[in-house]
């Protein structure tokens, strides 16, 4: 699993997580929180972005995104479970490399693109049910920017 920084280029997920700790101790008085989503656009292909944010919360960000192509998806609901197991399997991995380090019980949240508004307001309990089952601190639109601006931002 790779990802690319627009600064640093193609990157493993250890070094992500190395990258990470860096940015955090540059200021370790600042608070942080780690944001993964994901997000998606059709064509002949699917091509889905993940992004993993960094925040140091009133100060910046940093970022990171991996991109996955896959045969289109049919439908809206598959997509949207597909983005969410994306971010999953990304945080997943990511805390595997945390939990080798002081920084274990970082403040995680995950963006997923569905809100009120919309088609996907029907999938939301279950969506975000998914997600706080599998522990995880759950945001939807208008509030999840991972997804929503910095996954979105790759797909195109």
């Amino acid at each position: 699993m790779n990802f690319v920084n627009p600064t640093k280029g193609k990157m493993s997920v250890q070094d992500v997580v190395k990258d990470i700790i860096a940015y955090m101790e540059e200021e370790p008085s600042a608070s942080y929180k780690l944001i993964i989503g994901s997000d998606s656009q059709s064509r002949d292909n699917s091509c889905f972005v993940t992004a993993v944010i960094v925040h140091r919360v009133g100060k910046g960000a940093r970022y990171y995104y991996r991109r996955k192509y896959m045969s289109s998806v049919k439908n809206l609901r598959h997509k949207i479970f597909t983005e969410t197991s994306l971010s999953l399997e990304a945080v997943t991995r990511l805390k595997e490399e945390l939990d080798k380090t002081r920084y274990k019980d970082m403040d995680v949240e995950i963006h997923v693109d569905i809100g009120q508004n919309g088609d996907t307001k029907e999938l939301i309990r279950e969506v975000v049910g998914w997600v706080m089952g599998v522990g995880y601190k759950v945001k939807i639109k208008p509030n999840a920017c991972g997804a929503t601006k910095v996954a979105d931002r790759y797909t195109k």
